[in-house]
């Protein structure tokens, strides 16, 4: 099972959850999940949409190659992130993707510039 890794009161990241998985963070009180995995992936939740939904969370399949994260992909991403109801989690297959949209998401949050952000992700070998 993957783990679930807390980043701040807002956001969350994973790799491929579980059923299980889904009903622990809505019992938890997350609000919505963003997938980032694309649909000829293997190993993805049958029906994870259909299953998060009647679990009462909001669901978003945004599918995101690592080599394709550039500075217009990350906008469309960081809008997406902004009007998802939080807690949120994020996942993708091994959470790789996932903790680099997020890194990306704080730091231009916080005002850091897209190029300065997406070094320090390449800095940490998440893309």
């Amino acid at each position: 099972m993957n783990i679930v890794r807390k980043i701040n009161d807002q956001l969350a990241i994973a790799g491929q959850i579980t059923l299980d998985q889904l009903k622990q963070i809505a019992d938890e009180g997350y609000k919505s999940v963003l997938n980032l995995r694309l649909p000829d992936e293997t190993g993805l939740l049958a029906d994870e949409q259909e299953k998060t939904e009647f679990l009462g969370l909001y669901y978003v399949n945004f599918p995101t190659k690592t080599e394709d994260i550039n500075h217009q992909s990350m906008l469309q991403i960081y809008k997406t992130i902004a009007e998802l109801p939080k807690p949120t989690l994020i996942h993708c297959d091994n959470s790789i993707r996932s903790a680099a949209i997020v890194l990306l998401y704080i730091a231009i949050k916080q005002g850091i510039t897209f190029e300065k952000a997406l070094q320090k992700v390449i800095t940490l070998g998440l893309i």
